[in-house]
């Protein structure tokens, strides 16, 4: 264990030696290159910021109007057919849109039932499975200037929707419903 905090204390220092040493040997302005993408990131980050503010505060607007607990109570027939425990709902809708909204929750599921009971070992395969979807398409669509998304948020809602059915079947599987 003590090697690994050693190498892990060398790592990123000896990366960093290494691209200077090879920016030198190949005569390349290091500094100029990184000067000149830092100003690259920052327009990126402009580009990128109305639609990350506009899903923050779509993602407050939803949880405050209560209508993520309207929603949970319609589906509510169809996670109990499915065997999704109840107290796993909430994660579940919240975790394609937003990861920090995502973290709170898991924190007040973990206080109330612990991480070694059934519902906090499939909420943490949940987190684990799933993605922040609406962020990473806001993020990644946005950056690169794509206006139409086409399938991508349909085939990113089926991957998140297998892997939370996929969450509970494997810790019903591994663990049993304790």
């Amino acid at each position: 264990m003590e090697t690994i905090k050693i190498i892990s204390s060398y790592a990123l220092p000896a990366i960093i030696l290494i691209i200077l040493c090879i920016g030198l040997y190949k005569e390349v302005k290091v500094y100029d290159i990184f000067v000149e993408s830092a100003k690259e990131g920052i327009t990126t980050v402009i580009k990128i910021m109305p639609s990350l503010v506009g899903l923050m505060v779509a993602i407050g607007v939803f949880r405050a109007s209560g209508a993520l607990d309207l929603l949970i109570f319609a589906l509510r027939p169809v996670t109990d057919f499915l065997g999704i425990p109840k107290e796993a709902v909430p994660l579940a809708m919240m975790r394609p849109i937003s990861g920090s909204a995502s973290l709170a929750l898991i924190s007040d599921i973990m206080k109330v039932h612990g991480p070694d009971s059934f519902v906090g070992r499939v909420v943490s395969t949940m987190m684990g499975s799933t993605e922040t979807t609406f962020y990473t398409l806001a993020l990644y669509f946005g950056a690169a200037g794509i206006k139409k998304i086409r399938y991508a948020l349909a085939a990113a809602m089926i991957a998140d929707f297998s892997s939370i059915l996929a969450s509970v079947w494997i810790c019903t599987l591994v663990f049993g419903r304790s």
